[in-house]
């Protein structure tokens, strides 16, 4: 025993020495030189630096693997296909689709499947609804990827960070703007707005036909853009640039985020930034004319609110311009109580708004555009919905989406047969994620949603959950039913009267996903619905939407293909007779 740890405490003594010398060495090398007691002084120092360099970094790596073999244990324990190699899923994945190949994987191994998409990242797609419901409450964080597109394109945000502790105070408090302030002005701007998009749709018409995909971008934009900044954004002579370089923006903002080192080397990327300065200076100064607006109305609204206090002119001062400043109004307190942070980027959260509300809204409204060409019957029983909506009254039409059931019936179908993307994509950074059929998931695990299967899935949706049918969203008055009907397209298109039928709630469903769900839902959904609803309302009204004759005959798109994204088709506005 004794002789055994005698070489340890000699090397221990010995090392101790070398660190920490003591006195009576330190007295006996008293007369040496001061040049080489200071070369032995650092180098006893460095000696120690590294050492204890060593020591932390064996720490960081006996850390790290424990980490790994834990994530290997628990990902053992949830069903999936056997990795085909020492990289994961990630070659195979790419190489077909991936919705086909979580469609195929959820059939053989159950509701939950786990993925390698490399040795250190686990990916977990969940399908069942329930579950699905279940994990988005509890994981409440987003990839670092998008918190870092984001902040790579438009700085630090408080919306868009990947930590949900970061953005939560910042969404409860938009959320709450959004469906009592914005959601009222959303239905009084669109029949403006239809007059500035068709007068850039007559242009393009001039060659027979637009491009749906275009169209569609514009109107998200344009409705977007007039909602969040008022009237002033359609006088805006640089709306046309903001939204080309938004577009190029969106293109490569993935791109650049993926580099786990920010690629300052790349010429690229020093050009994809001059583009994100360029979007900043031209929010800023928008936003500069919006605050010139608002203090012209402001003083306007202060004087007549000074003469109805006299009894003058009393009703027209109540409603003089608090509905006209109001999107001016909320976005100057924006940026007095919100952007001014040093910490956040001014514009960045705005920038972030645009940018992922077109990109949504666009795919949106592409696919009711194409849904409507394809099904002229439904687009003429809309137009008549508006009609009777409109009876006997001055009101505007947009104001009146919440009676044309069948329209907003048409935006929750579109909605869900196209959703923005085919996957919805969760994390939970710091804890793991227990789920009620005793699967859990660890902590950086990504978690996805196929949206497009769960939201073509017959048990949920009905044996047409692949076609298109607005009528399932409907429920007719007597009768006791859950939100999937499965009574024909035809013969629920034959009952459609004034009052034969009410609207189901899409979100009593839980396989209606297409604005996500849990804690870190859209904030603007009920804008998106009543908002699109609004603008088709207008338009639908004027134009009849009709796809170009050439189309028809050589390009009509397959409107019940699985899993393709819906082709740009030419198409044509024909004004109606009224």
């Amino acid at each position: 025993m004794e002789s055994s740890a005698s070489p340890l405490c000699g090397a221990l003594a010995t090392l101790l020495s070398v660190l920490f010398p003591s006195r009576s060495n330190a007295c006996a090398n008293s007369d040496e030189s001061p040049r080489v007691l200071l070369k032995d002084l650092v180098t006893r120092e460095f000696n120690a630096f590294l050492w204890i360099s060593l020591i932390a970094i064996t720490v960081l790596l006996v850390r790290k693997v424990f980490k790994l073999l834990r994530l290997w244990s628990m990902a053992s324990r949830i069903p999936g296909p056997p990795s085909p190699s020492f990289y994961g899923h990630c070659k195979l994945i790419s190489s077909e689709n991936l919705t086909d190949f979580l469609s195929n994987s959820h059939e053989k191994y159950g509701s939950v499947v786990r993925l390698w998409l490399s040795p250190t990242q686990l990916l977990v797609s969940i399908k069942a609804p329930n579950l699905i419901k279940e994990m988005l409450f509890k994981a409440a964080d987003k990839l670092p990827l998008t918190g870092r597109a984001f902040s790579l394109a438009f700085g630090r945000s408080s919306l868009f960070a990947s930590s949900f502790d970061e953005v939560q105070k910042r969404r409860e408090t938009l959320m709450a703007e959004l469906s009592e302030r914005l959601l009222k002005r959303a239905n009084v701007i669109p029949g403006r707005i239809v007059e500035c998009i068709m007068e850039r749709i007559h242009g393009s018409m001039a060659k027979g036909s637009v491009d749906c995909k275009t169209v569609s971008q514009h109107m998200a934009f344009t409705i977007l853009g007039t909602t969040l900044f008022g009237d002033a954004f359609l006088a805006w002579s640089k709306a046309n640039v903001y939204e080309e370089i938004l577009m190029m923006i969106a293109k490569d903002a993935c791109f650049w985020a993926s580099y786990n080192v920010t690629p300052f080397w790349k010429r690229g990327f020093w050009k994809y930034q001059r583009l994100c300065t360029k979007l900043k200076c031209l929010t800023q100064d928008i936003v500069q004319q919006c605050r010139k607006n608002y203090k012209l109305f402001h003083g306007m609204d202060h004087h007549f609110n000074e003469r109805a206090h006299t009894g003058n002119h009393a009703t027209y001062a109540g409603s003089s311009c608090s509905d006209g400043v109001m999107p001016d109004n909320f976005f100057c307190q924006e940026f007095k109580n919100h952007f001014d942070e040093r910490e956040e980027e001014p514009s960045g959260n705005i920038m972030g708004m645009m940018f992922h509300g077109c990109l949504t809204t666009t795919g949106l409204i592409n696919n009711i555009l194409m849904r409507l060409v394809m099904h002229q019957e439904i687009q003429e029983k809309i137009y008549n919905e508006i009609n009777l909506a409109q009876k006997d009254s001055i009101t505007p039409v947009e104001q009146k989406v919440d009676r044309m059931l069948l329209l907003l019936a048409t935006v929750y179908e579109s909605a869900r047969l196209l959703p923005a993307g085919p996957l919805l994509q969760r994390c939970s950074l710091e804890r793991d994620l227990s789920l009620e059929n005793g699967v859990t998931i660890p902590a950086g695990a990504v978690l996805v949603v196929p949206v497009q299967l769960v939201q073509k899935d017959g048990s949920s949706w009905g044996s047409d959950a692949n076609e298109f049918n607005p009528y399932r969203f409907l429920l007719k008055i007597g009768k006791r039913s859950d939100l999937v009907l499965n009574t024909s397209f035809s013969e629920k298109a034959a009952d459609l009267g004034e009052s034969s039928f009410v609207l189901n709630d899409p979100n009593n469903n839980a396989a209606f996903l297409p604005f996500g769900s849990g804690v870190r839902a859209c904030v603007g959904q009920k804008f998106v619905i009543q908002g699109v609803a609004a603008l088709f309302a207008s338009l639908l009204k004027n134009y009849k939407i009709r796809l170009q004759p050439e189309t028809q005959i050589t390009r009509i798109p397959n409107m019940n293909c699985g899993f393709q994204l819906l082709p740009s088709t030419e198409i044509v506005f024909v004004r109606r007779n009224i």
